[in-house]
């Protein structure tokens, strides 16, 4: 159990120690500095430890914002600093400092919770402050200023700011005016239930499976039917999201949990509608795997995009300073999120076409409408990196070298060879050109050539930092080509089973890869070296299908690639669980992409 205490001259009362215990702290008394660092001795140190001034006002969500939240090692807001195992050290110092000083450190600071917070900052400590907004948390230095900061607490609904906060800022229309007005209730039903948000995204994925399993039916019925609960899971996985935030439950395992199964679902989903398609006659598989290819490609854009600019300086431009001009006119923030096609518009394209219409026309409205959103976005995030005035750092470039996946062959490339070819963007897409035309070539070795040719330029490609203004798309322009590879010598198999094992290996890569995403967002490092080279990196993969399908009949590569799909979710599969269920997995919550 968490251990809270209390300093100073307690009030009569007051609720804090109540407050407190609900909170699941145990509460403890401390009489001044001397009596605080010695009950903080004596919490074990593997448990959250939190200092509180004993005249503390204000909403116990403020609390709870403040000394629950389990993704910083170090936290404050007035009168009241906590630590989780990785900031006690630093706390104890603090605490030790006061005691030794005997409160002269900060002679205008009287609470010793604000002083130690000061001693933290003084240290260099970095302590997170969360966001009040409206809510009071304040240590009154009279009955007045007490009497005041009382009145203030009651005029504000603690329990509204609370569900408002729990709802994202920034969420695309549907989510916002469709599912929010709601579902934050039914987040909160399941706080009161004692539900955690990894149940809730797990209903939500069996939820997604369960519609998949309905469109493969191939019935109108079906169609209809999944349609609805492909609705339902969305409900749910907006859900898990508002209760994580309304009750603070973030995990390693929730961000595992939450990082993927969006992508499990919607993938999950199009191969169904393919097999009801099938089912009718009508094969869209090849539409399917495109639809994949293309959504997976916009996510690269997004996160390589960001990540190159993560902690860039001087982050200006006239194209930012015309978005954001854009984003103050209240019509155009709505327009411009909806036209990029976010996750909520999506599934809400997707149910009520697959309930009206065809699984082919779905992916035709599918592939349209995420082919104009990835040129939109693309074209202005191309013109931001191009107009901006922007230095990016050593982080930003081992984040996009990491992003770039490549393997052996490309590393030993880049060591072999002095000769260097050019930018690295240019040399990209000079490989990524060659081997699109070796595809469409006709000649049966020349995708072998091909493959070799941009095996030799991704090692070339990451000779020297990716710092460039637009070397964020490089790995985007990597995934189209892997992934573009498999589609096309799949489709040019023309057997049954070739296109639904390539579904399975893109499918498998790709969760390798948001996999990567993930654990660079919560800076717990890329995916190991050993994994990177066990599953070949994408030029490896990429060489690999292309020698597969000059040398085999297309049964038998329709075979290998089933083979290699197995194999490498196998591999990505077990070192992913591995990592996020281990206690150095990163406690983070994504907040999701618009996309």
């Amino acid at each position: 159990m968490s251990t809270a205490i209390l300093t100073g001259q307690p009030v009569p009362g007051s609720s804090i120690e109540d407050d407190l215990r609900s909170l699941g702290f145990d509460v403890r008394i401390a009489a001044d500095a001397a009596d605080t660092e010695t009950l903080l001795a004596q919490v074990p140190g593997g448990l959250r430890v939190a200092v509180v001034d004993a005249r503390f006002v204000g909403h116990v969500h403020a609390l709870r914002l403040g000394l629950t939240d389990p993704r910083f090692p170090l936290a404050a807001i007035p009168g009241a600093v906590t630590a989780q195992p990785a900031g006690r050290q630093a706390l104890t110092r603090a605490v030790a400092r006061e005691n030794s000083a005997g409160g002269g450190t900060a002679v205008a600071v009287d609470s010793l919770a604000d002083r130690i917070v000061t001693a933290l900052a003084a240290d260099g400590t970095d302590v997170h402050r969360p966001e009040l907004g409206s809510l009071v948390a304040e240590v009154p230095a009279d009955p007045q200023a007490r009497n005041e900061a009382r009145q203030s607490v009651a005029a504000v609904d603690d329990e509204a700011v609370r569900l408002k906060s729990a709802v994202k800022a920034r969420d695309g229309f549907f989510t916002t005016y469709c599912v929010s007005p709601y579902s934050r209730y039914i987040a909160r039903w399941c706080a009161r239930r004692g539900l955690t948000p990894n149940q809730v995204t797990t209903a939500s994925l069996i939820t997604a499976l369960i519609a998949a399993g309905c469109a493969a039916t191939g019935t109108r019925g079906g169609f209809i039917a999944a349609g609805l609960l492909l609705i339902a899971s969305f409900v749910l996985d907006c859900t898990d999201g508002q209760l994580a935030r309304y009750s603070l439950q973030y995990s390693t395992l929730g961000a595992w949990l939450d990082a993927t199964f969006d992508r499990a679902k919607e993938y999950a989903y199009y191969a169904g509608l393919a097999l009801g398609a099938a089912r009718g006659g009508d094969d869209v598989w090849a539409l399917a795997l495109g639809a994949m290819v293309l959504q997976t490609c916009r996510h690269v854009v997004d996160f390589s995009f960001n990540e190159a600019n993560h902690d860039a300086t001087a982050n200006t431009s006239p194209t930012a300073a015309l978005s954001d001009k854009l984003d103050s006119v209240g019509w155009t923030v709505w327009v411009r999120r909806m036209i990029v096609l976010p996750i909520g518009e999506r599934w809400a394209m997707i149910a009520i076409l697959t309930a009206a219409t065809t699984p082919r026309i779905t992916f035709y409205a599918l592939l349209i409408g995420c082919a104009f959103a990835a040129v939109y976005t693309t074209a202005g995030r191309v013109l931001r990196s191009l107009t901006r005035k922007a230095t990016r750092t050593d982080r930003a470039a081992q984040a996009l070298a990491d992003l770039a996946d490549n393997g052996p062959l490309a590393s030993l490339v880049a060591r072999a060879t002095r000769a260097r070819l050019g930018s690295p963007l240019l040399v990209a897409l000079a490989g990524t050109a060659v081997l699109t035309v070796a595809l469409f070539s006709g000649v049966t070795w020349a995708p072998v050539v091909g493959a070799v040719v941009y095996t030799v330029t991704a090692g070339q490609a990451l000779y020297r930092p990716l710092k460039g203004a637009l070397d964020w798309l490089v790995p985007p322009l990597f995934r189209a080509a892997e992934y573009g590879t498999v589609l096309v010598l799949a489709a040019k198999a023309d057997v049954n089973g070739a296109l639904p094992a390539a579904f399975g290996l893109v499918g498998a890569v790709a969760y390798h890869h948001y996999d990567t995403v993930y654990r660079i967002r919560g800076n717990a490092g890329a995916s190991p070296a050993w994994l990177v080279r066990a599953i070949a990196g994408h030029e490896g993969r990429t060489l690999i299908v292309v020698v597969l399908a000059a040398v085999l009949t297309a049964s038998q590569f329709t075979v290998a690639l089933t083979v290699l799909a197995v194999a490498v979710a196998l591999v990505v599969l077990v070192e992913s669980i591995r990592f996020w269920v281990s206690a150095g997995a990163p406690a983070v919550h994504d907040e999701g992409e618009p996309a």
